[in-house]
């Protein structure tokens, strides 16, 4: 039996008295690519914040890699890339710095870089496609090569599950194919992935499974579903954000 990643059982979110989450129950178990899609407002966002402890559950529980998540403390076999937040947003830092600091929940603070430290950031940066930026400052790079830096911190503390908000949304196209060549490395390395999509583009083949929220509940757990409507047009594409009237199951997989 394929040990179980995390697990979420009977979860309930609310904010200011309005339900964001409505018994949600999720596995994810080891080696598996599982995407959370759905339109804005649909509560993906806000299940994988609750799976990292970042949103308290009402009601239910969380399990993370068979303990539960209230006394979880291995946080380094876990990497989260947060949504867009721009690694370069006043932080003075070269790329490698930024980079680096994804070794810390692994080595701590106190403890010197040593030489396994600078190979995992090296490995990381190299998975991304920007060995040939490490020394420049996050600042001067461009917003996908930002998302792929903070990509790379994540893959350098060698965690054993990845946890992306919505890692490929605005970025360019060639910043969306490095992120997919690191996604399959990390993945053939016997890693495990969950990670919220609007849109899946050159991840769609790496997918082992898609959850559909809508409306705080799971409309749907199991293949990829067909993009539909106006997201299915072969000229089609997907850089407009959609409000919560959008119906589920509606997104670009091109």
């Amino acid at each position: 039996m394929t040990p179980e990643v995390l697990t979420v059982t009977h979860g309930v979110v609310g904010y200011d008295g309005r339900p964001v989450l409505r018994d949600v129950s999720l596995t994810v178990t080891t080696g598996e690519v599982v995407a959370l899609l759905g339109a804005n407002g649909s509560g993906k966002s806000t299940l994988i914040r609750a799976v990292l402890g970042l949103v308290p559950l009402s009601v239910g529980s969380v399990t993370l890699f068979g303990q539960p998540a209230r006394r979880f403390r291995q946080w380094h076999r876990i990497g989260y890339v947060p949504q867009r937040l721009g690694a370069g947003s006043g932080v003075p830092a070269t790329v490698t710095e930024v980079v680096a600091s994804g070794r810390l929940a692994r080595r701590g603070v106190l403890r010197p870089a040593g030489r396994a430290d600078r190979a995992a950031v090296a490995a990381a940066l190299r998975a991304v496609g920007l060995a040939d930026r490490a020394d420049d400052p996050v600042a001067t790079l461009s917003g996908g090569q930002q998302q792929r830096t903070l990509i790379a911190r994540a893959l350098a503390g060698e965690p054993e599950l990845l946890v992306l908000d919505e890692p490929t949304a605005g970025v360019d196209a060639t910043s969306q194919e490095a992120f997919a060549g690191a996604l399959r490395a990390f993945v053939g390395g016997g890693g495990t992935v969950l990670l919220v999509a609007h849109e899946l583009g050159p991840l769609r083949p790496l997918i082992s499974r898609a959850v559909v929220v809508h409306q705080g509940v799971i409309a749907h757990d199991g293949a990829v579903p067909d993009p539909a409507g106006h997201h299915a047009e072969p000229d089609h594409d997907h850089v407009h954000p959609h409000g919560p009237e959008e119906p589920a199951g509606l997104w670009s997989t091109r």
